[in-house]
């Protein structure tokens, strides 16, 4: 069944229906337009999401990448962002495949189903031309053929009127004769007229207009076909990356299965094992006796009995504990306008350890003990902590692992240096064998440049060879002393006896054997085999400075400095009023931040 056939008479139903099948294929082409933008939309949104959660520092600067959890949040983030890619390219494909393809299409439909539709109007105007010249031919036939009969009329009353002259019966004989005639030759042209009529209604209806329809015909099937092919592409554009994104979810399960709780365990300890031995038990002391004893040896502000002095003579500088913040005299108090207060004294407020009662001193170092040991709870050093060369400002094991890090970076080095030494040597032996090859002497700064990099780095592993031979053995004498410490159970602490005198007889005679305390020991933090790791080292400046108002630093851990002196910024105020602060000629301390004016480099 074709249209040609069934639907010879439909001509503005195939008219309207081949329109509405170009507005679907249109229609199709703008719904998978808006599905690539929708793709499209998504991706960059998944990769912006992706970007947004991926860390920012590289994988080797940052600790947390060796951890399982973070290395399968990582892949994750990255399968996430395969998927991303696999959905761009959903989107690529419809916008290549489908929307290009099938605008093209449509607009060769349209130009052929106006063409078909053109050939069908004039088919149907030169029939309606037919039509109106046969009417023509139908009408002057009717007209000739009355005419004719009334001219007949006409002559046959004068032919029988009596009164009628010869010459007027003949003349409308004539007459009559004439419009017959006409009549004759309209009947013949109103018959031709009237089969060549029919013989252009019979080709149009039965041959032109079924052919014309045949073709919409045809042209509205591929139509369908083409469109149909275009539904498929949808389903194949996601068919093809399925396999891709089965991986990607794939990945991310492998990613999930990958997080490993003990690993992490182990390699926390690994990044922040210190290495340090555990601190001793607090000795207890006894204030029941008269406070003008000399301090026992059990003393807080002194090494516990059997631990070695690690304070030499020549230091000045107090110790502190690893994980606390380093001591700092107190400001100076100030005038309203900005100035220092007078002091009696000549160099300006006294020392806190000055002029104090051996109550006082006890008070305060009981005071200063509480937050070294509460600093305890936060590992992390401060913001001015000096990085040195021998990493020497980590903790033992983070500075062994470093140094080893580095001893091993180094050798690598070493030995690339060395290869490279023989392939030049290498060279040079064979251009000097065959001199057309090149010229010897051309390699000798290169042989040179390496023989120097050699003696460097050779120098560089021997100091690091050192530097790691000396932490590990600083470790292992932590880890001695903390298991020797952990098998010697604790002193119990001494109860006053009811009889004072015999206690009081043997503290005189402790007393006696020992000398009396410096101010320096005093102050003397606890765990005091900690500071020879921590101590710092100078570092570059942070900035300028210049001093206000003249100083004198009388107090321990302050430096004097004169008015409009020139000094070097090393640490800022971190809160408490005081800034570390180096002079040209040597010497570094703290010296208050509202005596200067800063400029930061």
């Amino acid at each position: 069944m074709d249209w040609g056939t069934e639907l010879w008479d439909q001509f503005e139903v195939l008219e309207r229906h081949t329109q509405w099948g170009l507005d679907l294929l249109d229609r199709y082409v703008k719904f998978v337009k808006e599905r690539t933008e929708v793709e499209q939309a998504y991706a960059k949104q998944l990769r912006s999401l992706v970007k947004k959660y991926l860390p920012k520092r590289p994988a080797k600067d940052d600790p947390e990448s060796k951890f399982s959890q973070q290395q399968s949040f990582v892949q994750i983030l990255q399968e996430v962002n395969d998927f991303a890619g696999q959905r761009e390219l959903v989107a690529e494909n419809l916008s290549v495949r489908v929307c290009l393809e099938l605008t093209k299409y449509s607009q060769e439909m349209k130009q052929e189903r106006k063409m078909h539709f053109q050939e069908g109007r004039r088919a149907q105007q030169q029939l309606e031309n037919g039509f109106k010249q046969l009417e023509n031919s139908k009408r002057k036939f009717e007209r000739d053929c009355r005419e004719a009969e009334k001219a007949a009329q006409t002559a046959e009353r004068l032919d029988q009127d009596i009164n009628a002259t010869k010459a007027d019966v003949e003349k409308a004989k004539q007459q009559a004769h004439l419009r017959s005639h006409m009549a004759e030759e309209s009947k013949n042209e109103y018959a031709a007229q009237l089969q060549r009529f029919n013989r252009d209604q019979a080709h149009f209806y039965f041959s032109q207009m079924p052919q014309i329809f045949d073709k919409l015909q045809d042209m509205d099937e591929r139509r369908a076909t083409r469109l149909g092919a275009g539904y498929g592409l949808l389903s194949e554009a996601e068919l093809e990356v399925v396999p891709i994104i089965a991986k990607c979810l794939e990945g991310m399960k492998v990613a999930a299965n990958a997080v490993d709780p003990k690993n992490d365990s182990q390699v926390l300890i690994e990044l922040h094992k210190s290495g340090f031995a555990r601190p001793g038990d607090v000795e207890f002391e006894d204030f029941s006796q008269p406070m003008n004893r000399a301090p026992s040896d059990s003393s807080l502000g002194t090494p516990s009995e059997g631990r070695p002095e690690l304070r030499g003579p020549g230091r000045i500088r107090t110790k502190r504990w690893p994980f606390g913040k380093k001591n700092k005299p107190r400001p100076p108090p100030l005038s309203p306008l900005g100035g220092p207060v007078p002091s009696a004294l000549p160099n300006g407020p006294p020392s806190p350890r000055s002029g104090r009662d051996p109550l006082a001193i006890l008070s305060e170092i009981s005071k200063s003990v509480k937050p070294r040991l509460a600093s305890f709870r936060s590992l992390r050093g401060s913001r001015g902590t000096v990085v040195t060369e021998d990493f020497s400002h980590l903790p033992p094991e983070q500075q062994r692992k470093r140094l080893q890090q580095q001893l091993e970076e180094r050798s690598r080095e070493l030995q690339k240096e060395v290869d490279q030494r023989e392939a030049l040597k290498k060279m040079k032996d064979v251009y000097e064998k065959t001199p057309q090859m090149g010229d010897p002497a051309s390699l000798e700064p290169q042989i040179a440049e390496t023989l120097s990099n050699i003696e460097r780095l050779k120098l560089e592993v021997q100091k690091y060879e050192a530097w790691l031979a000396e932490a590990e053995s600083r470790v292992l004498s932590n880890r001695g002393d903390s298991l020797s410490r952990h098998a010697r159970p604790p002193d119990p602490p001494a109860s006053a006896p009811p009889d004072s005198s015999s206690n009081s007889g043997s503290q005189d005679t402790k007393e006696s054997s020992e000398e009396p305390p410096s101010e320096e020991s005093q102050d003397t933090p606890i765990y005091t085999e900690f500071d020879e790791d921590f101590e710092e080292e100078p570092t570059s400046p942070i900035g300028h400075c210049v001093a206000i108002y003249h100083f004198e630093g009388s107090s321990e851990g302050t430096i004097s400095m004169a008015e409009g002196e020139d000094l070097s910024l090393m640490e800022e105020d971190k809160g408490d009023g005081w800034t570390r602060v180096r002079r040209k000629e040597g010497g570094e301390g703290y010296v208050p931040t509202s005596y200067l004016r800063v400029t930061l480099n």
